[in-house]
C-alpha cells in the first residue's frame, strides 16, 4: 500500500497528515501564506515521516491538476510553484471540497457541499469523482447560492434565515443533480439550528480518507472498502444526522 501525505489547504489552517494518522495536525495559515511557506511548514511537521505520494486539497479551481488561480484567503505563488520538487514525491491536487468529497463517498451517486467561506461542491458518481463550481450560479435576486449559504450569507441573514436557505439550496441541488446521498462539510455545518432531512455530515477525516483514495484508479474505487454496499445501506449504517438543534 502507498504511504500518502494528505495536505488540506484552508484559508485558516493547514490540515495535515501521515500514513496511518486519521486525525490531522494543523498549521495556521492565512494570507502570509505562501505556496512556499506551506511546503516548508510541512516537511517540518511530517520530518521523519516517509510517504511515497502527496495529496493536497487546493481551496480554488483546479485544472489538469494545477492550481487554476491564486487563492482569494492566503498568499499568491500558488499557481507556479512546482510541488514534486519541494515534497520530492508525485503530487496529487484537486479542489478541497472534491477531496473531501470522495472520502465521504459510500456509493451510488453522491453530492457534497462544502459550507465555509463560500460553497464548495463535487459530485461523486459510481466511483468516478466530478469536481463542481456551484457557488457562483443565480439562486435568488440577483444574487448566488454562495450568497446565501457561504458566511456572507450567515452574517447577513441571521443563523435561522441561513439555515432556511441552506435547507432549500440542498433541496434544489439534491433534485437537479439527482443525487442519492448528500453530505455537508466544512466549518459552518456547526452553525446550522437544524439538518436537512436525509444529509449526513462529514469532517476533517473524510478530507484524509479523500486524499488516500485520490491514488486509488477510477475503476476501483468501487471496490474500496465501504464501497460495496449500495448508497443507501452505507448512509444508514455509517448513521445520518437528523435534523436536531445544536
Amino acid at each position: 500500500m502507498r504511504r500518502i501525505l494528505v495536505i488540506d489547504v484552508g484559508g485558516t489552517n493547514v490540515k495535515v497528515a501521515t500514513a496511518g494518522q486519521n486525525e490531522p495536525l494543523k498549521i495556521p495559515s492565512g494570507k502570509t501564506m505562501t505556496a512556499a511557506r506551506m511546503a516548508v511548514a510541512v516537511r517540518k511537521a511530517v520530518a521523519g515521516s516517509k510517504y511515497d505520494g502527496v495529496s493536497i486539497g487546493y481551496p480554488g479551481p483546479v485544472k489538469r491538476g494545477k492550481p487554476a488561480l491564486e487563492p482569494h484567503n492566503l498568499g499568491r505563488g500558488w499557481v507556479r510553484f512546482d510541488y514534486e520538487k519541494a515534497f520530492g514525491a508525485p503530487v496529487k491536487i484537486v479542489n478541497d471540497a472534491a477531496m473531501q468529497a470522495l472520502g465521504a463517498y459510500a456509493g451510488g451517486r453522491m453530492l457534497f457541499l462544502g459550507l465555509g467561506t463560500g460553497l464548495g461542491s463535487a459530485l461523486v458518481a459510481e466511483g468516478v469523482l466530478m469536481p463542481l463550481d456551484l457557488a457562483h450560479l443565480p439562486y435568488l435576486r440577483g444574487g448566488t447560492y454562495e450568497d446565501y449559504v457561504g458566511v456572507r450569507g450567515l452574517d447577513r441573514l441571521g443563523r435561522k434565515r441561513w439555515t432556511h436557505h441552506v435547507h432549500t439550496v440542498v433541496a434544489l441541488l439534491r433534485a437537479g443533480l439527482q443525487a442519492e446521498d448528500v453530505v455537508l462539510g466544512g466549518g459552518q455545518t456547526k452553525k446550522l439550528k437544524t439538518l436537512p432531512s436525509e444529509v449526513r455530515v462529514s469532517g476533517n477525516e473524510s478530507a484524509v480518507l479523500g486524499g488516500r483514495r485520490l491514488w486509488t484508479p477510477a475503476d476501483r474505487r468501487h471496490l474500496v472498502a465501504g464501497l460495496r454496499q449500495p448508497a443507501a445501506a452505507a448512509v444508514e449504517e455509517s448513521g445520518r444526522r437528523r435534523s436536531a438543534p445544536p
